[in-house]
């Protein structure tokens, strides 16, 4: 097939063109925002199959993780050209299996952050001048949103628990990294997909990070019985390494409140290996490693 061109640095331009390559080329595709980030971007969705029954991929948490967001695209166009050709994806029937489940894929939940961390401070407007005195001039680890927050640690799972973590570290407000915010789901992009996750059937989702080629699968007494069977099945997909939650990524993330706030499964997936941001040209490769794992999570 021919293959939307995916860019070398996915910022909001970027972003905006796929969106509309995307769907002229499958029209059978739903492109939605589920809301806006700080800066007022949009925070796209895309949604395929029973939008009754919903498995949530979802992308680009930290600035400088990127390439989670081109993974995504590259997974949505191929389920696309599975459903518009009829042929099979990993050995998958999608067609068929499309008819009782549904997928919905955000590539970018922090679009002013990959902005933030390609384009420099000026690229969020007012913010600009803040971003500059908390970073020092250095945005080579920015990983926050256009407030300093870090969306994965902004969730309401041990919020408390982390922010005091937060503080023994030395982070006691705005930062680059690691700092979860004043309060939980404080910020917009947090708050958009935790209203799409009540106002939707969501299964169970993935949260989509970088680096490591490891597999988190559980939170606290709410995790349920066949999450580790699930795991395991992503485990020998991929073969990636399962681990559990430690440290400061203890609490506060997406996969946690999913866990903790509906009692149903839910995973974060670190991918590829490496310094963040893993270079584009290893996209294929890490593509290819957890295809299979992609396709099974989305129908299983």
């Amino acid at each position: 097939m021919s293959r939307i061109v995916l860019p070398n640095e996915f910022d909001y331009d970027e972003n905006q063109r796929i969106k509309y390559e995307l769907k002229n080329k499958y029209p059978f595709l739903v492109c939605h925002s589920v809301g806006k980030s700080v800066c007022g971007r949009d925070i796209t969705a895309y949604s395929l199959g029973n939008y009754k029954n919903i498995v949530l991929f979802a992308g680009g948490f930290h600035a400088q993780e990127w390439l989670t967001s081109l993974v995504l695209l590259r997974f949505l166009e191929k389920v696309c050209e599975s459903l518009k050709t009829k042929q099979k994806l990993s050995g998958v029937d999608i067609t068929s299996a499309f008819m009782t489940k549904g997928i919905t894929i955000v590539p970018c939940v922090n679009p002013d952050g990959v902005e933030i961390a390609l384009h420099g401070a000026e690229s969020a407007g007012e913010f600009s001048g803040f971003i500059s005195d908390i970073s020092r001039g250095d945005l080579s680890e920015w990983n926050a949103n256009a407030r300093g927050v870090d969306i994965n640690h902004n969730f309401d799972a041990g919020w408390q628990i982390l922010r005091e973590m937060e503080s023994k570290s030395g982070i006691f407000g705005p930062s680059p990294r690691r700092y979860g915010g004043h309060a939980p789901h404080s910020e917009p992009e947090t708050e958009a997909l935790v209203r799409f996750c009540e106002r939707n059937r969501v299964d169970h989702t993935f949260a989509i990070h970088s680096q490591g080629e490891e597999i988190y699968w559980e939170y606290g007494e709410n995790t349920p019985e066949e999450s580790l069977t699930m795991a395991n099945i992503f485990s020998v997909c991929s073969g990636y390494e399962l681990v559990q939650n430690n440290g400061l990524a203890s609490h506060g993330g997406f996969k946690d409140w999913f866990i903790d706030y509906f009692g149903r499964c839910a995973f974060t997936i670190e991918i590829g290996k490496g310094k963040n941001p893993l270079p584009v040209n290893e996209l294929d490769e890490i593509y290819e490693k957890i295809e299979e794992m992609l396709v099974v999570g989305a129908i299983i």
